[in-house]
């Protein structure tokens, strides 16, 4: 039985050498450094500026937010809860619907 055994281990180890072989090739990691644009623009002022000034400024600029396409409050609702729900956006759930309102207000489909 050994001696039907003996070509397939043979056969399993060849097979397997090069996956060794790529193992054992150390990773590098390289540090990369970005430089992001610099904005002190606020959204303006109106009902709700606080609440989105506050909670959307950390990863945005006012001016990427405002350049989106107009959209209806549903969908203002859906890309603010997918900031939350997908992104982790520390937003305070209090201020989730006067956000959705700025936006609409400010951004919304006419």
């Amino acid at each position: 039985m050994f001696r039907n055994l003996l070509p397939l281990a043979v056969l399993l180890s060849i097979a397997s050498t090069p996956f060794v072989a790529r193992a054992v090739t150390p990773v590098e990691l390289k540090s990369v450094k970005i430089d992001l644009p610099d904005s002190d623009k606020m959204f303006p002022d109106g009902p709700g500026s606080d609440a989105i000034n506050n909670n959307c400024l950390a990863c945005h600029s006012a001016d990427m937010v405002l350049n989106q396409p107009s959209l209806s409050k549903q969908a203002w609702a859906t890309e603010v809860n997918k900031m939350i729900n997908n992104y982790k956006a520390p937003v305070a759930p209090e201020d989730v619907g006067t956000i959705v309102e700025y936006l609409t207000t400010l951004e919304g489909a006419k």
